[in-house]
């Protein structure tokens, strides 16, 4: 009886869970097809399908399990923040430099606080204020590269500028998202509460990018040949949704765990691959939490609050806008591209919409403020083109209306800032020092915190279980703890500095206070499993001990940062081996992709796809099994399970894989080696000069293809063959490698 009971309520629960995703996806997807139609972005597709299946909608069927949706909102929130993370690497925000950095931080900063100050002015209450704030001060990245897309300027030098910026925004977002979950929660706002919170963050950020880095590419790497796709899936979702439970578990929130974990994943070889996976798994959880970000909207709130949403689009639009110039000015950009940049970061979106809903889960907002964002990032979202359209024309009617003094200051502040390149031999030293005693010390500090919390409640029942303890935990740490006391850093430029008698006594006291830090964190160790005299004591015995294993230490300590470094740089590896072949005159290089069963590519000639002529790249060869087909001819067709390879710069490639994706086609995650290479080949032979590429026959003597031409130092890449060649021209010419060779002898 109680089993026909549980089963029937079971059955009760699952038909709305069912009925009501069966809804959300029906209307998400209709909305999609309409909005591609129309050609806007699918996140306003996803917002109206929330709205039409929420409780504020009454011509249209609604959802009933209103839990549920948001169960799955906040799973689609951990998978967009995967995604990103997966797109997003440490190095990468290392190599964004400092123009991008100065660009975003100040347009943060300054958003942060006129939104705070427009929400006090509206008489917000303070939560709703600082939440205001932080809302208004990230920009949508979603949206800017969908414009950027479809207006065909990602190659232009802003577009750069703005894609680091937005970088540097998603950082500062989740790093904002922590500080403001210990504002909401202890409802206080003192310096000492938020730098508490910002330490502890730095320490577990640490923590967990130095120890996924070590662990994690080395586990995959090892278990590849075993992984098929599904289980690549499943355990990357595993490791996502662990390190989100061990982001919850230590007071953070889990989308950051999720952005960890994703950032990680982004430094093993298997990145873009894992990056293919879990794209439908995060477009489909994705597509649930715009839609319940729209189920949200209320026109009764929207109507009561007309006047805030539009007086916050003109902040956004506005406030982004100059911001962003002011910050790409500072950084020293000229004023036509700090302009295109400032117009181009004019509006909010998703990573808005997941503050605001942070806000609603802590229960420290009010509730119109959810839908006022939602309608604000609609409105900024169809304006966004326009901006980026029009930012060039206003650039250019600027520097005619300001006065000419002020363009000439610009000018040479720009000028002045970008000649300083170079980073003197101090700041190398303290870049060194810092880096290395932040991680070390963090380290050490995780490692005494967990013998302390799962060693020590094990052995302190035996009789010399403390000592074991001890000893344990200092044959862990003790490779750190030497490289923190004597590992060289910096060590070309402190020799240098040494010689100047003004850094001779920092250079010392930072010597010395590493050891006085690694004697404190030893002596901080065995406090924990003893008394302080026998601390003492153990304290002495150990910095002997320590002393006379020096050079095993060292050996020991070089073997892990060796294995961390290799993990670190694997990818990049990796990419250098795979275009160890490359066949860039300059900045091209080669790719490989497998043609899908289901193309609709498949028997079409390469003269009908006209591939060369819409996307500027050329495809170098085409292995058909066990047959390789270099340089294909104009007539040759491609079928199922060809591989191509490729050539042409980052852009274009990137362009044609959204190519290839369009027609349902898979990159491959196996690269092969090239039977065909590249050649550079100074013009010298008389038989070649005055004649065209066609009438020399390269083509046929070689079996090749001339990728570039150099005449008196003109680049001049694909070019025509009726082109004349002269002498001293110097060729790039793909073809047969036993051929070229004997082209290059001859």
């Amino acid at each position: 009886m109680n089993t026909a009971a549980t089963v029937k309520e079971v059955s009760h629960h699952l038909e709305p869970l069912i009925s009501d995703l069966g809804l959300i996806l029906m209307t998400a997807g209709i909305a999609v097809l309409l909005f591609k139609k129309l050609k806007q972005p699918l996140v306003l597709g996803y917002l109206i399908a929330g709205f039409l299946a929420g409780n504020h909608f009454d011509f249209f069927p609604s959802v009933k399990d209103i839990k549920s949706v948001e169960v799955w909102a906040e799973i689609g929130v951990i998978f967009l923040l995967f995604s990103l993370g997966l797109e997003f690497s440490f190095k990468k925000l290392m190599k964004v430099g400092g123009t991008a950095s100065i660009t975003a931080i100040t347009q943060i900063i300054i958003m942060i606080f006129v939104g705070f100050l427009v929400g006090q002015w509206m008489h917000w209450s303070k939560m709703d204020s600082i939440f205001l704030g932080v809302i208004l001060s990230i920009s949508s990245t979603t949206i800017i590269l969908k414009t950027f897309d479809e207006l065909g300027v990602k190659t232009q030098k802003f577009a750069g500028i703005v894609i680091g910026s937005l970088i540097v925004q998603d950082i500062v977002a989740i790093l904002m998202m922590v500080l403001l979950s210990t504002i909401a929660v202890s409802q206080q706002f003192s310096g000492m509460e938020l730098m508490k919170s910002v330490l502890k963050l730095f320490f577990f950020l640490t923590i967990w990018f130095v120890g996924g880095i070590f662990f994690i590419p080395t586990l995959l790497k090892r278990a590849k040949h075993l992984l098929t796709d599904e289980m690549l899936l499943i355990i990357s979702l595993a490791l996502c949704l662990m390190m989100v439970g061990l982001a919850a578990n230590v007071g953070f929130s889990p989308a950051l765990g999720a952005f960890i974990m994703g950032s990680i994943i982004a430094e093993t070889t298997q990145a873009e691959h894992i990056e293919h996976l879990v794209k439908p798994v995060k477009d489909l959880f994705g597509a649930v939490f715009f839609v319940s970000v729209g189920m949200l909207i209320n026109p009764h709130t929207l109507f009561t609050h007309t006047l805030p949403v539009v007086i916050l689009t003109f902040v956004t639009i506005f406030g982004q806008s100059i911001s962003s110039t002011i910050g790409a000015l500072l950084s020293g950009q000229p004023l036509k591209q700090s302009v295109q940049t400032g117009m181009s970061l004019s509006q909010i979106g998703e990573f808005s919409f997941i503050i605001a809903s942070l806000g609603i889960t802590l229960h420290v907002t009010s509730d119109f403020l959810y839908p006022i964002v939602v309608a604000v990032s609609a409105v900024t979202t169809f304006t966004t083109p326009f901006m980026v359209k029009f930012s060039t024309p206003f650039s250019e009617f600027l520097a005619r209306q300001l006065p000419r003094r002020w363009i000439k200051r610009i000018e040479r502040y720009s000028a002045n800032t970008q000649a300083i390149k170079s980073v003197n031999n101090w700041q190398i030293v303290i870049n060194s020092y810092s880096t290395q005693l932040i991680v070390l010390s963090a380290i050490i500090f995780a490692a005494i915190l967990l013998s302390s919390k799962y060693i020590l409640p094990l052995v302190e029942s035996f009789r010399y279980g403390n000592a074991l303890g001890a000893l344990i935990t200092l044959v862990v740490v003790s490779p750190f703890l030497w490289a923190l006391s004597f590992r060289r850093f910096a060590a070309k430029e402190v020799t240098i500095l040494i010689e100047e008698r003004k850094y001779r006594g920092p250079i010392v006291m930072m010597f010395l206070f590493r050891l006085v830090l690694s004697v404190f964190l030893i002596g901080f160790l065995l406090n924990i499993f003893f008394s302080p005299i026998i601390a003492l004591i153990a304290l002495i015995g150990a910095i002997a001990v320590y002393i006379i294993f020096q050079k095993r230490l060292n050996a020991q300590y070089h073997k892990i940062e060796n294995h961390f470094l290799k993990n670190l740089n694997d990818r990049e590896i990796t990419k250098i081996k795979r275009n160890r072949s490359s066949l860039s005159p300059w900045d091209e290089h080669m790719a490989f992709f497998d043609i899908a069963a289901a193309s609709n590519l498949a028997g079409k000639t390469l003269e009908e796809l006209q591939i060369r002529e819409q996307l500027g790249i050329n495809i170098a060869s085409i292995k058909r099994g066990e047959i390789m087909i270099n340089i294909p001819k104009a007539n040759e067709r491609l079928f199922p399970g060809d591989e191509i390879c490729v050539i042409g710069t980052d852009i274009q490639v990137k362009e044609f894989k959204t190519y290839l994706d369009q027609h349902e086609m898979d990159a491959p995650d196996t690269f092969t080696e090239p039977e065909i290479v590249l050649r550079q080949i100074e013009l010298k032979n008389e038989s070649y000069v005055g004649k065209s590429i066609r009438d020399s026959k390269l083509r046929e003597r070689t079996r090749g293809l001339v990728v570039g031409v150099e005449k008196k130092g003109k680049r001049i890449l694909n070019p025509e063959s009726n082109m004349i060649l002269e002498k001293d021209d110097i060729l790039w010419i793909v073809g047969d490698k036993k051929l070229l060779a004997d082209l290059v002898h001859n």
